[in-house]
């Protein structure tokens, strides 16, 4: 399987963080500031131009107060479709 950094699958997880986020009324500055990284960390993901590993991804999460395993759930449900 490919690694792309723009396959559809990560397209997907990419639009679902970014509308977590923009949901929660929080801007990118925000976000970087509780997970106490640069805003370019947070915009540099939202453009597909770096993976979160798994660890950032659970922080991410945790800052957007979102569940991460209803998030993969949700993704894995929509690549049944």
């Amino acid at each position: 399987m490919p690694k792309s950094l723009r396959s559809p699958r990560q397209r997907r997880l990419l639009k679902s963080l970014i509308a977590a986020r923009k949901n929660n009324g929080s801007t990118q500055c925000q976000i970087a500031e509780m997970l106490s990284r640069p805003q370019s960390f947070v915009a540099k993901y939202e453009r597909g131009e770096r993976r979160l590993e798994v660890i950032e991804f659970l922080d991410v999460t945790e800052a957007l107060k979102i569940d991460p395993c209803e998030l993969l759930a949700q993704m894995r449900r929509s690549r049944d479709l």
